[in-house]
């Protein structure tokens, strides 16, 4: 039968304390300490045969022993952390200590050392910040290759960028052809950056941008008093500003007919004139242009010039559309979670095959600019740290989301052009019915824009 006296019971007292890994402290209620097991000593050096009979406060601060809190308190207190040294970091737990008369008579704490945790976590939090602070200037340091900010690794577009790289090399004229959203004036930068040109301007110029009545002036400049509302002095064109670099004209096929004729003529004599005036202006530009249009068929309709056309289209580039390098997608949406992860502050990881799959599935009409914005919404709705398929839904108007993929009948193309619907609906609605404001919010030419408000509906 076991031996339940009061001898035996304090016996088996001590030895659970010296057993214990934790430092162990009582003190009676002025202070004085009276219990100060092993796991003290080697926690504060201190040996108990020199501590014992002793007030606390003689070997700490007065405002780093929480004993003290606790005996004036009364109130016991759990796995809260505390700093009693300079050195040392401890989880305590500590209570009042009562007779059997409910008289206070001292205080007990028990300190789990955590100071190799804390040290842990703080260099861990460096290490963290410094592979941050690194991956941020590896990002930048990649932003100085001229090619680095065309991303993706398919065979089209590894072809498209050799014959990029190569014509760089040359002052030839390019002619960049592809779908709203692809990425030309990318191409046209990495063109320039990469030839004898890269420290001399880069002049791009969105056409369609440009309402006609201005073109000429904003094309070759004026000299001053040309005509009301022009500056004193007169202003130097975008060609003059291009003077010894790259001019990129994007949306060519929008050019007014009669200012193709007057770029014609500057391209075949390198000279310039401003708007009311006479002398002639030398320059030495190289031309980047891009467009969406089928310029061979404007050219048979009369809507472009064919001289024009064959002087600008000496090297073409076609830079395929996204639905035309589908595997480009995972590659592409995890670069740019990466980078919105970064922007945003926000711990995100890409482990969904089904989402991925979704991603390659869909056509991307609006080709890069489409998955990047969508993948930027993504991040900054979503509240997951781990994307899957269904946090999809998060980023959808208030309609889209009674939508739920296991049992909507609906296609992800669908959910898609829902958004696409809403976008398209916000932005004008943004810029009060004005298509071209709203086409340049969204990314899309007017053409675009307009065939898109045919589709969905939409008449403003």
């Amino acid at each position: 039968m076991a031996d339940f006296s009061r001898d035996n019971i304090l016996f088996y007292l001590e030895a659970i304390l010296k057993t214990s890994k934790d430092a162990v402290t009582a003190v009676d209620k002025t202070g004085r300490v009276v219990y100060w097991n092993e796991a003290a000593e080697n926690t504060y050096q201190i040996e108990s045969n020199e501590i014992i009979g002793k007030n606390i406060e003689n070997y700490f601060q007065m405002k780093d022993i929480k004993l003290y809190e606790i005996l004036k308190n009364k109130q016991p207190i759990f796995d809260v952390y505390h700093q009693p040294r300079p050195d040392k970091h401890i989880s305590i737990s500590s209570s009042p200590v009562f007779d059997h008369g409910g008289n206070l008579i001292g205080a007990i704490s028990v300190d789990r050392d955590i100071t190799a945790t804390v040290k842990l976590n703080d260099k861990l939090s460096v290490t963290t910040s410094k592979l941050q602070d690194l991956k941020q200037q590896i990002i930048n340091q990649a932003k100085n290759l001229p090619f680095s900010s065309i991303k993706g690794s398919s065979k089209i577009i590894n072809q498209i960028k050799a014959s990029a790289i190569k014509v760089a090399a040359t002052d030839a004229t390019v002619l960049i052809l592809g779908e709203s959203g692809v990425g030309k004036e990318l191409f046209a930068q990495a063109i320039h950056e990469s030839s004898s040109r890269k420290k001399r301007p880069f002049v791009p110029i969105n056409c369609g941008a440009i309402p006609s009545p201005l073109f000429e002036s904003e094309f070759f400049g004026y000299e001053k008093g040309s005509f009301t509302g022009a500056e004193q002095g007169g202003k130097a064109g975008k060609l003059e500003e291009a003077n010894g670099g790259t001019l990129f004209l994007d949306e060519l096929g929008t050019m007014p007919l009669d200012i193709q004729v007057k770029f014609l003529r500057t391209l075949q004599e390198g000279e310039i004139y401003r708007v009311g005036g006479t002398k002639a202006i030398k320059v030495d530009i190289r031309v980047i242009a891009a467009t969406n249009s089928m310029l061979e068929e404007m050219v048979e309709r009369g809507e472009f010039r064919e001289d024009l056309y064959y002087r600008l289209n000496v090297v073409p580039l076609h830079i395929p559309s996204l639905r035309e390098r589908l595997e480009d997608v995972p590659e592409l949406v995890n670069l740019f979670i990466e980078e919105f992860s970064i922007k945003y502050q926000k711990e995100i990881q890409f482990q969904s095959n089904d989402m991925m799959e979704l991603f390659s599935s869909y056509h991307w009409p609006g080709n890069i600019r489409e998955l990047r914005n969508f993948v930027e919404r993504l991040v900054v709705m979503t509240d997951d740290a781990v994307l899957q398929a269904s946090d999809i839904l998060n980023i959808f108007p208030q309609k889209a989301k009674k939508i739920t993929f296991e049992h909507a009948n609906i296609t992800f193309q669908d959910e898609i052009s829902l958004i696409e619907k809403e976008r398209i609906k916000s932005a004008l609605e943004k810029t009060h019915g004005n298509k071209t404001l709203a086409a340049k919010e969204l990314g899309f030419s007017r053409v675009t824009l307009y065939k898109k408000i045919t589709k969905y509906g939409l008449y403003y």
